[in-house]
């Protein structure tokens, strides 16, 4: 690609799987020969600096080569320092990874203004529903845009207008098999109906593992299949899950990527 592709995975709500789904993406594209930056906007947490240090300590600890991208925490200086990051970034990469705090913060507003992939991880319930929207309590159909999806419509808006790109927004359903069938089906529903006022594409994500949590001291993935150890069937069912994701996010020249 002749310039680095921006995914941005951003959540004003902590909790909804946005850190374990972003160093997975990276390292399944690093996986497959992209060179991959990862960015941790999120200077307080730094669950995505953390889980890349962890691996890379694991790699030295094993003496074993693992899929790595680059990696890097913004400290909140400023937007100028933060452009700096950024192009730095991007001057050697296909794709640069970022993860943004479970909090409104204006730099993750911005990096979401400068995405070509904006992610919206959620928890399938109406709790985090309320994020990107407002349902009637009686029959649950969408009453209207809630403030962050209409921010983020507006900045695809005017994304358009200024360069021409128009940014990918992909709503990622997390943890769908925690919910009983009706309430799950009201939140089809009301997905449905909302991705067609706001403009987002709405796609399964990764259902709530223990494996997850496990992975993350040593810093691998599920990527990482001949380090993990015998696989059990909830683990081989996650791959399988993780494959369909990436399918689904459509990434440039990467719409088939193999685990390996």
């Amino acid at each position: 690609m002749a310039k680095a592709h921006h995914i941005v995975f951003a959540n004003e709500k902590g909790g909804t799987g946005k850190s374990t789904t972003a160093v997975h993406v990276a390292i399944a594209l690093a996986a497959r020969g992209a060179r991959v930056s990862c960015l941790d906007l999120d200077s307080r947490q730094r669950t995505l600096y953390r889980y890349l240090e962890n691996r890379r300590e694991t790699m030295k600890r094993r003496e074993i080569n693992l899929p790595m991208p680059t990696f890097d925490v913004f400290e909140q200086e400023s937007q100028a320092r933060l452009e700096t990051q950024i192009a730095e970034a991007a001057a050697e990469s296909d794709f640069i990874v970022f993860d943004t705090p479970g909090r409104d913060d204006k730099y993750a507003r911005y990096v979401a203004t400068q995405a070509h992939t904006l992610v919206t991880p959620i928890n399938d319930s109406f709790v985090d529903f309320d994020l990107i929207g407002q349902v009637d309590a009686e029959n649950f159909k969408v009453k209207k845009l809630s403030f962050y999806a209409e921010l983020i419509w507006e900045a695809r808006m005017a994304r358009a207008k200024s360069d021409g790109v128009t940014i990918d927004w992909v709503v990622l359903r997390n943890r769908l098999h925690n919910m009983e069938a009706r309430n799950q089906q009201r939140m089809t529903n009301a997905i449905a109906d909302l991705s067609k006022r706001a403009g987002f594409r709405a796609i399964p994500g990764l259902n709530e593992r223990v494996i997850y949590r496990e992975l993350f001291p040593s810093g691998l993935t599920l990527v990482d299949k001949g380090h993990l150890g015998s696989l059990a069937t909830a683990h081989v069912i996650a791959r399988q899950e993780l494959r369909e994701l990436l399918v689904a996010l459509a990434l440039p020249e990467f719409t088939q990527p193999r685990l390996v």
